[in-house]
């Protein structure tokens, strides 16, 4: 399930890039306009700020911006940032494995085949969808 955190960090990563090009945008409006938190928010972005995504200013004329051009931010990257590991197990994750305490034998385990399953099919959409397609 995904979490509230990542749902509202795609909304307001959403909201800045339909925001006129190299606009600063007021945490504030963003908060308003997507009934999002004002102090969950900051939070949220200042977490896509330290990953790349956004650049920030402060004071007068200053907010929060793209610093990537929306088609090349990749929605597993910024789910990646704000959920953690993509896979539903940490024993099919590609960048956060683990081996389960539970399981002997992860080769003749049946869960953890359909878990690999539901990996490579998730991260087909994520990786091949940008916050460009959120725009559209």
């Amino acid at each position: 399930m995904l979490s509230r955190k990542t749902k509202y960090g795609l909304k307001a990563l959403t909201y800045i890039a339909r925001q006129e090009e190299n606009a600063m945008i007021l945490i504030q409006d963003i908060s308003e306009a997507e009934d999002i938190s004002r102090k969950f928010l900051e939070s949220i972005l200042l977490s896509l700020r330290k990953a790349g995504f956004l650049g920030s200013k402060k004071g007068k004329g200053g907010g929060y911006y793209l610093i990537k051009d929306p088609k090349d931010i990749k929605m597993a990257a910024v789910i990646r940032v704000l959920e953690g590991p993509i896979a539903m197990l940490p024993c099919v994750s590609l960048n956060f494995y683990e081996k389960c305490d539970d399981c002997p034998d992860e080769g003749k385990c049946t869960v953890h085949g359909l878990m690999e399953e539901v990996r490579d099919s998730t991260l087909h959409v994520l990786e091949n969808k940008t916050l460009a397609d959120l725009l559209l």
